[in-house]
């Protein structure tokens, strides 16, 4: 149990050393309701284990407790913020580090960068910029293996029963690799043996590290440690064939090629950038696609908005910014699936969030998940109704979360247009229909999922 509170830690703020995890800690709590330390050595660790996730374990606690509330990681104190107010209190802008990019890095034993304003902020312009580069310079691509879902969806009779998330993950591979490591990709054996690879990741990122049976399986942590292997093999070869070349496909690797980056760093980057990218995209879609085939009416009015906007035509670059109800769809897709629960940051001063005293050297986690569901910032929250997004209050604080704007990261600005492509390919031709008496049990890590499989039909519009 040690060992995964020592985890527990560098999981959700890898800012944080073990080592300072041993140092001695003060058991007092600064006034701060929440509750004591359970075991002495492991602090509230096994209420989290006991309750299934973390984010299950905060939504219990705030609901106790009120927004501000505490809890103990080993002897190390920890605040969690669950009201847009206390994080509108809490959030530094100046402070442009990407909470999960620092997770993933801890989590594949990469070393984090200096941490400084001005490489974040270098960093965060470099990777927006090679998002943007490779998505016009992929943009027909990225229709075309849209249109190949489609096209596959159509074959099918309409009582077939279509595994979704099987196929956006599918779809979510071939995007990502290619628009993102380039033509390699082109080869289905490729994007077959990355996506298993991939999943063998990120299974033990999700699960095996935080509950601290991936050490306990020899079998298994060989599993893991060759698929990381492999995986950065192939990255390897990538950046080498890439180094001096020119392209007519611009993908997000040329971008951190072209800067001169150190290998290791090209490698570490690219490799977040990958698997974050395809289960977020993967995840995006499916929840999506799941939400228009339980709302009719949203579904109309989606399809209304391609239809005056695109008319005959195809999607293009120019014309996603015009599909306002679209990103509302996914913005409340984001919302309701609450698509990332839960991030982190480092008290590196003392502070004060209401009447409470936050000691320095305090984990302060943002419980995005119990945010997002809060009926004082989200009428109805447990409601998927992307008319709320007309409010600009509300998009507001959407953006304060990180989920829009500014604050946005990278992989989910590339989600964002991949799975807008995607659904102005299938609902102009598709109805998107919900098999009956399925019932859904959700599994919250680093991304949200559904424990089983979610299975649609479709029928055609013309």
């Amino acid at each position: 149990m040690l060992d995964f509170a020592i985890f527990a830690v560098t999981f959700l703020l890898a800012l944080v050393a073990a080592v300072l995890y041993l140092c001695p800690a003060s058991r007092q709590a600064a006034g701060i309701p929440g509750i004591t330390p359970t075991e002495e050595k492991d602090g509230n660790l096994p209420d989290i284990v006991n309750s299934g996730s973390l984010h299950e374990f905060l939504v219990n606690l705030h609901e106790r407790f009120g927004p501000v509330v505490s809890f103990w990681f080993g002897r190390r104190l920890v605040v969690s913020l669950g009201t847009v107010d206390a994080l509108k209190q809490h959030i530094n802008p100046n402070k442009t580090a990407d909470p999960f990019e620092t997770i993933l890095k801890s989590l594949l034993r990469y070393q984090p960068g200096d941490g400084s304003v001005n490489e974040n902020h270098l960093r965060k312009k470099l990777y927006e910029s090679g998002v943007t580069k490779s998505l016009q310079s992929n943009f027909a691509l990225l229709l075309k293996l849209s249109e190949e879902v489609l096209d596959k969806w159509l074959s099918y009779p309409e009582s077939q029963h279509i595994p979704l998330g099987q196929h956006m993950l599918g779809f979510a591979m071939k995007s990502v690799t290619q628009l993102v490591l380039g033509s390699t990709f082109e080869d289905e054996q490729e994007v077959i043996r990355f996506q298993k690879n991939h999943g063998t990741v990120w299974s033990e990122i999700g699960k095996g590290f935080l509950d601290g049976s991936l050490d306990k399986s020899m079998t298994r942590k060989k599993q893991y440690e060759d698929a990381l292997l492999q995986l950065e093999s192939s990255l390897k070869k990538i950046i080498k064939e890439r180094k001096g070349k020119n392209f007519s496909q611009h993908t997000f690797i040329d971008s951190l090629v072209q800067e001169k980056l150190h290998d290791q760093q090209i490698l570490e980057d690219s490799m977040i950038f990958s698997l974050a990218g395809c289960i977020i995209t993967a995840k995006l879609c499916t929840w999506a696609i799941c939400f228009l085939t339980t709302s009719e009416e949203v579904q109309k009015k989606l399809y209304q908005e391609l239809d005056r906007v695109l008319g005959k035509g195809p999607i293009t670059s120019e014309k996603i910014e015009q599909l306002r109800y679209c990103r509302q769809v996914l913005c409340e897709t984001v919302r309701t699936a609450k698509l990332t629960p839960v991030s982190a940051q480092l008290q590196d001063a003392e502070g004060r969030i209401d009447q409470f005293v936050i000691p320095r050297e305090t984990l302060i986690l943002y419980a995005l998940g119990v945010v997002l569901q809060d009926p004082n910032t989200w009428p109805s929250p447990h409601k998927f109704d992307p008319d709320r997004f007309d409010d600009a209050a509300v998009m507001q604080a959407f953006s304060l979360l990180g989920f829009s704007g500014t604050r946005e990261c990278p992989e989910l600005r590339f989600a964002y247009i991949v799975t807008t492509v995607l659904l102005s390919v299938l609902v102009k031709r598709l109805h998107l229909l919900s098999v009956e008496g399925q019932s859904f049990e959700t599994k919250y890590e680093l991304v949200t999922s559904s424990r089983e499989e979610v299975w649609i039909t479709v029928s055609k519009r013309y």
